[in-house]
């Protein structure tokens, strides 16, 4: 993560990416409590084994942040959160269901760069399309959108001529270090550091540090 602080913020309730790092909730309190009761969210969060990388873990009671958002009525309730815990962190990562509703709303309200991983097949110019017109439908001002083809096989030639049409979209391949990395629960670069599928990590984190600093700019 370039050296810099970073928190993994889980905003699916399926907990995918705390499972990644070996984490599960802990305690009573719940994910959906730091929306609905103003619970602290650094209360919430844990440390995983990889210095520098944090995570706030989902739960269950996420499955209904959608309806609790819109009951609330606090559009930007999650853009303040992010601005809070911004004073002990380089990077927050918001990771959330690909679906646009109030969830993701908040999410691109609050965001500086929106990251949308893609199959590599003849639709994804399409798919891309589709979801570069939600989000602006949705918000009168939306950040930078970062296009990612994910579990890129270039043994088909489908894939390689996706490929070819956006050479300049970040990929993630199709590789069996990349399964691992759920059976270790650890990122790919911590047991497979020069593994083509890393390299390829490192490609992609290098694009999203270069889409913020234009941001800045």
């Amino acid at each position: 993560m370039s050296g810099n602080r970073t928190l993994l913020w889980d905003l699916d309730a399926a907990g995918g990416s705390a499972f990644l790092f070996d984490l599960e909730p802990t305690g009573s309190r719940l994910a959906e409590d730091v929306f609905s009761k103003e619970e602290s969210p650094e209360r919430l969060i844990q440390h995983t084994t990889i210095d520098g990388i944090d995570v706030l873990p989902a739960d269950e009671s996420l499955r209904a942040l959608d309806t609790k958002l819109i009951q609330i009525g606090k559009r930007k309730r999650l853009a303040k959160l992010t601005a809070q815990l911004a004073t002990d962190y380089d990077r927050i990562i918001l990771d959330c269901p690909p679906v646009m509703n109030e969830v993701s709303a908040q999410v691109v309200r609050a965001a500086d760069l929106v990251i949308v991983p893609l199959p590599p097949s003849p639709l994804s110019s399409r798919a891309f399309d589709l979801v570069v017109r939600e989000i602006a439908g949705n918000t009168r001002k939306h950040p930078p959108i970062l296009p990612v083809l994910s579990m890129l096989d270039l043994r088909r030639g489908l894939h390689r001529e996706v490929l070819k049409e956006h050479p300049n979209w970040p990929a993630i391949p199709y590789a069996s270090v990349v399964e691992q990395s759920a059976v270790r629960q650890q990122p790919v670069g911590a047991f497979a550091p020069q593994s083509p599928a890393a390299k390829q990590f490192a490609l992609l984190w290098n694009a999203i540090e270069r889409k913020l600093a234009e941001r800045r700019k």
